[in-house]
């Protein structure tokens, strides 16, 4: 009875074993092939890489459909950031300043900067009857005409005006060794009356002696 029992467990173990390797499929010149049918009742995955009757060990052979590309490995198709606006540079200006009705005659070309004119300190000083005072370890410098008096930095748009402060829109700049000022505000700092016409390009300069 014993035996009986023993053997028909070895059958039942070689029919289910010639089942599961004989499942439907071509196989390739190995022996193998991918299952695409009932894999599971196979006791296989779908895409599995298999051998039937023997035909090799499916450890480490299985092969799956091929994925879809993650988002992270498709090409980027965003657009470059737009570059960022120049910074407005300095330009020659083409400027003509009159003191009282007399032109002042510059060494060096007046400049735009911003929509800011600036022109030469020492020219615009003279023409003006205007005494300039250096401070060269501050970097300042001092203007009076009458009882006016401004006091500009080299790089800074603080300006004292008789010793009160405002902020202008452009500093004083040193350019090729020339210092440039802003003619408007300079001008007005030395109770000067300033008129400006765009399409000469002409800025009037006018002020009791």
């Amino acid at each position: 009875m014993k035996k009986k029992w023993i053997g028909c467990t070895l059958a039942l173990l070689l029919v289910s074993g010639s089942i599961v390797s004989a499942h439907p499929g071509r196989t390739d010149a190995n022996g193998g092939h991918t299952c695409r049918t009932n894999c599971e009742r196979w006791g296989l995955s779908y895409g599995e890489y298999h051998y039937h009757n023997g035909g090799g060990s499916s450890s480490g052979s299985k092969s799956s459909p091929s994925a879809p590309k993650s988002k992270s490995s498709q090409k980027s198709t965003a657009k470059p950031a737009a570059p960022k606006p120049a910074a407005p540079a300095y330009a020659k200006s083409g400027l003509k300043v009159y003191v009282n009705g007399s032109v002042v005659k510059f060494d060096s070309e007046p400049l735009v900067y911003n929509n800011i004119n600036l022109v030469p300190l020492r020219e615009i000083a003279e023409g003006m009857g205007a005494k300039v005072n250096w401070n060269r370890d501050a970097a300042s410098i001092g203007v009076q005409r009458g009882n006016h008096k401004i006091t500009l930095t080299i790089g800074s748009k603080t300006v004292f005006y008789n010793g009160k402060s405002e902020t202008v829109a452009v500093a004083p700049k040193v350019m090729d060794g020339v210092t440039y000022v802003p003619i408007q505000v300079f001008a007005r700092g030395l109770g000067a009356g300033v008129n400006y016409t765009e399409h000469d390009k002409i800025l009037r300069i006018s002020f009791k002696e």
